[in-house]
């Protein structure tokens, strides 16, 4: 028997996403990132979720993780609320 080895990005794919719609569990500084030079969140979130355009930092927390890992390196405090989604939503790991 053959075992298919799935890719990053099929193996996200797979898990199920509940977006909270009113209440975001992280919140940006848009003025905090601006002044930024080394902006590691563009380079860090495994689901690139952080992208910049025109030169504002974006964040789109529909796909989220949850690994927190944008707010250890953000070392200018350019997000503001880093919190785990309300109960019974945020990320279901389906596989792995």
């Amino acid at each position: 028997m053959t075992v298919k080895k799935l890719s990053p990005e099929e193996l996200l794919g797979l898990n199920k996403f509940v977006v909270d719609e009113e209440e975001p569990h992280i919140v940006l500084d848009k003025t905090v990132c601006a002044r930024c030079q080394e902006k590691p969140c563009l380079y860090v979130c495994p689901a690139v979720l952080y992208t910049l355009k025109e030169g504002e930092m974006n964040f789109d927390y529909a796909g989220c993780l949850e690994c927190g890992t944008c707010r250890v390196v953000c070392k200018d405090k350019g997000i503001i609320k880093w919190t785990y989604p309300r109960g019974t939503f945020g990320i279901a790991f389906r596989y792995g």
